[in-house]
């Protein structure tokens, strides 16, 4: 993680200054929580310390119900992102295999030289060649 994102995600705005530079309500950030929203710790003393993450999900959440979206569908676009984002992560991090390097350029020589059928699933063997 780079430096700027690991401070923007460094929990130490206690809830009274996310009211004043959210406009929103204590209420209307629990509910935020509660519907899974947003994560903010928590100090020794259970008190809610929120990141500068936290604060920018509160503010698009502030605009998607302005443009008249309600909860379920805030929602629902969140959990896309998230799915959209854990693939994106399980993408950066598949490795491609000999066997799978292998695999596709006997497949592009097939192709290139004419040798493929006209199915895709199925090869010509070089034995039936012979």
């Amino acid at each position: 993680m780079r430096e700027k994102e690991l401070r923007r995600s460094r929990s130490v705005f206690p809830i009274g200054t996310v009211m004043t530079l959210t406009d929103l309500s204590a209420r209307q950030i629990r509910y935020y929580e509660e519907q899974d929203l947003i994560h903010p710790e928590r100090n020794e003393g259970n008190r809610r310390m929120f990141s500068l993450n936290d604060i920018d999900v509160l503010l698009e959440i502030k605009d998607y119900l302005a443009d008249g979206i309600n909860m379920a569908g805030i929602k629902q676009i969140y959990t896309l992102k998230k799915e959209e984002s854990e693939t994106k992560k399980q993408k950066e991090h598949q490795m491609i295999t000999d066997e799978d390097v292998r695999r596709i350029l006997h497949t592009e020589f097939l192709s290139v030289s004419g040798l493929m059928s006209k199915e895709p699933t199925q090869y010509i063997d070089s034995k039936d060649l012979f």
